[in-house]
């Protein structure tokens, strides 16, 4: 396994790679790599002629500098965790210097109100990081095919927003959310729940699980006071959103269409540690 933290050490491989006129599959993380992420780069092998994957811990996507500082950081057991899966995938895992250089700032990017929604009520700036770095990697990496979990389902659309509005050739590819047996969607952040509300926090799927099946029959309002009356209840988990929402648009809806899909997305509070979940509603 090749690991390379500068580009211009890693340029020359990704153009000796072109020049050859094979594919590259790419997937940006942040680390602290779990099955989740060994998916996406599973996907990422099997459809194209290299797979690269970036492990880097980006500063201007996080607003609250605390949850950066917290943020884990395992490059070491990564590396181990990559080569369960395949001793040549390429690793691109850069330095904030070697990204930014002395300027550590987002660019402003307009993803067409996508980046108003949801995350970036709660997460100011949060999307112009985001697009920030993953339009950089893309730079480096020059990728066929990029990849990209639904978990952060709202972030999937942004990308693709990105490639749109910016003309940028490479094709974004969703993958379904990968969980744990009780139902917990994987995150690097489940690593931080302390054992009580490790146990707590399948809760959120249950309740998502079961607000699909009340869509069925109900209103979103009715669902959205339904799920909220369930997390007043609970002695160890707080909400802070949940929203049934437009999948295109991200738009929070109040009246179904048969002709639209929807997906209910939430973010909750473990202690000080954030999760969010999704699940299709249609």
């Amino acid at each position: 396994m090749k690991v390379y933290n500068l580009q211009e050490n890693i340029s020359p491989i990704i153009e000796d790679i072109k020049k050859k006129g094979k594919s590259i599959g790419f997937v940006p993380t942040m680390g602290a790599l779990h099955k989740g992420h060994l998916s996406l780069i599973e996907e990422a092998l099997k459809q194209n002629d290299v797979a690269i994957m970036s492990i880097f811990v980006n500063p201007t996507q996080f607003n609250n500098q605390q949850d950066l500082e917290k943020y884990p950081r395992t490059m070491d057991r990564d590396l181990e965790l990559l080569k369960t899966v395949s001793d040549k995938i390429i690793v691109y895992a850069p330095t904030v210097d070697d990204i930014y250089g002395e300027n550590i700032e987002s660019a402003h990017f307009d993803f067409d109100g996508l980046e108003f929604e949801m995350e970036g009520k709660f997460r100011p700036g949060h999307f112009d990081g985001v697009g920030t770095i993953v339009k950089r990697l893309f730079e480096i990496i020059q990728p066929t095919k990029a990849y990209f979990g639904k978990k952060d389902f709202q972030q999937y659309r942004i990308i693709q927003k990105l490639v749109e509005n910016y003309n940028i050739p490479v094709s974004i590819v969703g993958c379904e959310i990968y969980r744990e047996k009780d139902g917990l969607a994987m995150s690097s952040r489940n690593e931080r729940l302390n054992p009580e509300h490790r146990k707590a926090s399948p809760f959120i799927y249950k309740v998502l699980k079961t607000a699909k099946e009340k869509f069925g029959t109900k209103s979103a309002n009715e669902v959205t006071d339904w799920v909220e009356s369930q997390f007043a209840e609970h002695d160890l988990l707080e909400l802070e959103y949940f929203i049934i929402a437009d999948e295109e648009s991200l738009k929070t809806i109040h009246r179904k269409s048969k002709s639209k899909s929807y997906r209910a997305f939430i973010a909750v509070y473990a202690d000080d540690i954030r999760l969010i979940d999704n699940i299709a509603l249609n």
